[in-house]
């Protein structure tokens, strides 16, 4: 899954940014609002973390700006103004948490995790597709009960995939998923994944349908 991060802060937000990778998830990490309300409007992503405080744009007006465009992306805004009423001007305007600083990392990244299970697996805390698990809490998958192993980019692919159940996606929005700002993102890589996966999953009920032109879906199949 991939997050964007807004902090104008640059020792906070680079520890931010570790937490969030160790937890296996891509980061996007920008520091104004500005650059901030262009990726929200160009990027694909499962959630973003904003900064009130920040220059050009304050988080306030990028919510406000994201909202706007009926994006109803999952947004936790961080600040550090403690003013009951500054938090009800953001959750107001369309935030979904919020947390003032200073906070612990561990309950940073707790609260990312709640809005993702409700955003993205609709509250389950584990995603199904036949024998496999999608277990959201340790971000693993198990097949048949023996747990997958998986590098971080075929991890992104799997759970994009198994998030969205019935829909196929497109080499580009999986890529999307897969590499930050910061990295050349490749379509044609997804291939790559999309067939070590394959062998992964043989032998077992679950497979990627190839769509051609159109992307692929993860389903179960009869045998």
């Amino acid at each position: 899954m991939r997050i964007l991060l807004v902090e104008d802060h640059p020792q906070l937000a680079d520890s931010v940014a570790q937490v969030f990778k160790a937890a296996g998830w891509t980061v996007d990490v920008l520091h104004d609002g500005v650059a901030a309300d262009l990726a929200l409007a160009s990027e694909d992503y499962a959630l973003a973390v904003l900064d009130v405080g920040l220059p050009r744009l304050d988080g306030f007006e990028v919510l406000a700006k994201l909202r706007a465009r009926g994006k109803t992306l999952p947004v936790l805004m961080l600040t550090a103004r403690g003013e009951v009423k500054d938090r009800v001007h953001g959750l107001n305007l369309g935030a979904d948490d919020y947390l003032a600083k200073p906070f612990e990392l561990s309950e940073l990244e707790a609260r990312v995790r709640a809005l993702l299970r409700r955003s993205v697996l609709g509250g389950e805390q584990q995603q199904h597709c036949g024998p496999l698990l999608y277990d959201l809490g340790t971000r693993r998958f198990s097949l048949d009960d023996e747990v997958l192993t998986l590098t971080s980019r075929e991890q992104a692919v799997l759970e994009s995939l198994i998030a969205r159940p019935g829909r196929v996606m497109s080499k580009e929005q999986l890529a999307a998923q897969v590499f930050g700002l910061d990295q050349e993102a490749s379509p044609d890589a997804i291939e790559i994944y999309i067939h070590r996966l394959r062998k992964k999953l043989e032998g077992s009920t679950v497979r990627i349908v190839t769509f051609r032109g159109l992307g692929y879906l993860l389903e179960q199949h009869d045998g």
